[in-house]
C-alpha cells in the first residue's frame, strides 16, 4: 500500500516551512485539531496516524516491527523521504517525541527542529532520575491495561486529560482510545512505557523545544528538565497546566510556545 494511505496523511496550509505533527498513545491526528490550524497561514501543516492508530491501515501493523519504538521511527523517516519535503519542524506528543528523537538521530538531514510535547525518554524512576513510576506501579498499570483495555481507558483518560477535565474533552479522548484495537494498545503501551532512551539523547544534533506540563503524572516536569540538560541546543518551556495533553486542555498556551520558538532564529534556538 502507498505510504501516504498507510498513514492516512493529510496536509493543508501555505508556506515553505513544513510543520509535521505526530500524536501520542491512544489518540490520532485529530488530537491536533485545536493547535495545527493556527499555523496554516505560514506553514504547510502535515498530519498522519501512526500505524495501528486512527485511520491508518491496520493491516500494516506488524507485531515484530512495532515491538519497540524503532519501527515507528523508521516509519517516520520513510514517510518524510516519501513526502520529499524541505527540512521539517516535527512536533511529537508523548511517545511520538521519542520517536522523533530516534528518527532525527537516524536521519538528521530531514529535520530542522524538533518539538517534544510532554515527552519522556524513560518512565521508570531510576536512582536520581525522576521518571514518574516505580517498577511495581508501572507493571500494575500495564497489567490492568492487559486485562481490560476499555476499563483501563475509562480510569486513566480523565487523569491524562487533566486541566479542568471538561467532559467533552474526556469524551473526545475516550472515543479515540476506543478506536485502537486492544491487542495493538497492549503492545504499544509496553513499547512506550518500558522503553529507556536516555543513552541516546546525547546523539541528537537537531535543535529542540521541550514543552512540559507543570503537573503531569505520565511525564513529570522534572523529566523536561532532564531532557533539557542532555539535549544540545534545546529550549525548555513548562506550561502552568495539569495533565498530559496540553494541546487539548491548553491549546492557546501550546500555540504560544510554538510561535515563540518558531520565531526564534535557528542559531539562537
Amino acid at each position: 500500500m502507498d505510504i501516504l494511505r498507510r498513514h492516512h496523511v493529510s496536509s493543508y496550509g501555505t508556506g515553505s516551512q513544513p510543520l509535521v505533527f505526530s500524536h501520542g498513545f491512544g489518540t490520532d491526528q485529530q488530537a491536533w485539531q485545536y493547535v495545527a490550524p493556527a499555523f496554516a497561514a505560514r506553514h504547510r501543516v502535515v498530519l498522519f496516524d501512526l500505524v495501528g492508530a486512527g485511520s491508518s491501515d491496520k493491516s500494516a501493523y506488524d507485531f515484530a516491527r512495532y515491538g519497540t519504538l524503532a519501527g515507528y521511527a523508521d516509519d517516520l523517516v520513510n514517510l518524510l523521504r516519501s513526502l520529499q519535503l524541505p527540512k521539517v519542524v516535527y512536533v511529537g506528543h508523548s511517545v511520538s517525541g521519542m520517536i522523533g528523537v530516534l528518527a532525527a538521530i537516524e536521519a538528521p538531514e530531514l529535520f530542522e527542529r524538533l518539538v517534544l510535547l510532554a515527552a519522556s525518554p524513560c518512565y521508570l524512576n531510576d536512582g536520581e532520575y525522576p521518571g514518574g513510576f516505580e517498577a511495581a506501579d508501572l507493571e500494575e498499570l500495564l497489567d490492568f491495561l492487559n486485562r481490560d483495555y476499555r476499563a483501563w481507558s475509562d480510569t486513566m483518560v480523565p487523569n491524562l486529560v487533566g486541566g479542568d477535565m471538561r467532559p467533552e474533552l474526556v469524551d473526545e479522548v475516550l472515543a479515540s482510545f476506543s478506536r485502537v484495537e486492544p491487542a495493538i494498545a497492549r503492545q504499544f503501551s509496553r513499547a512506550a512505557f518500558l522503553s529507556d532512551y536516555r543513552a541516546q539523547l546525547t546523539q541528537l544534533r537537531v535543535p529542540s523545544l521541550i514543552i512540559q506540563c507543570a503537573e503531569d503524572s505520565i511525564a513529570p516536569a522534572a523529566v523536561g528538565r532532564y531532557l533539557h540538560e542532555r539535549l544540545a541546543g534545546s529550549t525548555l518551556e513548562i506550561l502552568n497546566t495539569t495533565g498530559h495533553y496540553p494541546h487539548l486542555n491548553a491549546p492557546v498556551a501550546t500555540i504560544s510556545c510554538l510561535e515563540r520558538y518558531l520565531g526564534t532564529p535557528l542559531a539562537s534556538a
